[in-house]
């Protein structure tokens, strides 16, 4: 887990719904990934309302000229992970490949991309197609493709006077799309997309809970598939998170937590002692399933009595817990 806390509450946003309980490639929810934030090809989108091909964040920044607010994009690109066996012919592409007693499935995994730039700036996004080959001995290979992506972040700065601006960041997807299933357009898609914004010599606006004096300025912002939020320490207001997970302000990970369990939705207790209940024949599916799963597993595994009994529960407010 990242030492940083606004990088781990990203992180987790990043990697929501990466794959779900209970881990194995063959469980029907795992059928459908990449759920959460995706940006997809324009020529995709067009004509559906449910897979968008734009994200757009506006926030309030209070500050005077000086103020200079940089932007991080991230999300995720699919990987197309293929087992190769050696024959006489070449690769044969099969579903799976034992060699030396480990086993290795074929499916798909994700590589993070990360966009930098500074607000009122426009940024090309062009990450060109690519292949990549680890040799499985003398017996096969396992091959990793991913698809060309293309498309813009654009961003916006509205002096909205008295010191307040407007800052707004637009992420484009126009990607070509020569036509397919939706597993070939998550292929071309800028998966779990998420925003962060960093503010020197200015403050950002909550836009979940406005002072009076901005409630009409924080209501007209427009917001498209993306919630933002302030991170950080309690009543820091330097940096905000926009992701299609809906957060309240300053969230935070708790510190019990062994580490991403991808799966928000659920509580870290109960999948923990569900994994622990994995049959070997289970545990061997989601070992083998991907190398962020074998990390959950190997994880669990190593955890202490001490540890788990922490998971059991935590008061953070007395207050409340006392009906205050």
């Amino acid at each position: 887990m990242s030492a940083d806390p606004v990088r781990a509450i990203a992180d987790a946003v990043l990697y929501e719904g990466y794959v779900l309980w209970p881990y194995r490639r063959s469980a029907l929810k795992n059928q459908r990934r990449w759920t959460f934030g995706g940006v997809y090809p324009r020529a995709h989108s067009e004509g559906r309302e449910d897979d968008p091909w734009t994200m757009r964040t506006e926030v309030l920044l209070e500050g005077g000229d000086d103020a200079r607010v940089e932007v991080s994009v991230r999300f995720l690109h699919v990987v197309e992970r293929r087992v190769g066996r050696v024959t006489a012919a070449g690769l044969e592409w099969v579903d799976e490949l034992v060699v030396d007693g480990e086993r290795h499935l074929a499916w798909d995994e994700a590589v993070e991309r990360e966009l930098h730039l500074a607000a009122g700036d426009r940024l090309p996004i062009a990450i060109a197609a690519g292949e990549k080959s680890e040799p499985l001995g003398e017996a096969g290979a396992l091959v990793r493709r991913w698809e060309a992506l293309e498309g813009t972040v654009e961003t916006e700065i509205e002096p909205l006077g008295g010191g307040l601006m407007r800052i707004a960041v637009e992420i484009a997807n126009t990607t070509p799309w020569p036509g397919g299933d939706r597993e070939e357009a998550l292929r071309r898609t800028f998966c779990s997309t998420h925003t962060v914004l960093r503010a020197a010599g200015g403050a950002f606006v909550s836009l979940t809970d406005p002072p009076e004096r901005l409630r009409e300025a924080a209501a007209a912002c427009h917001n498209e598939g993306t919630w933002p939020v302030l991170v950080g320490e309690r009543g820091e207001r330097h940096t905000l998170l926009s992701s299609a997970i809906i957060l309240e302000d300053h969230p935070r990970v708790a510190p019990e937590s062994p580490g991403d369990l991808f799966d928000g939705g659920e509580i870290d207790q109960m999948l923990v002692l569900n994994i622990l209940t994995l049959t070997d024949e289970e545990r061997a599916d989601m070992r083998d399933a991907d190398p962020r799963t074998r990390e959950i597993l190997e994880r669990t595994e190593a955890l202490t009595q001490e540890e788990l009994m922490r998971l059991h529960g935590a008061i953070r407010e007395f207050g409340m817990a006392r009906g205050r």
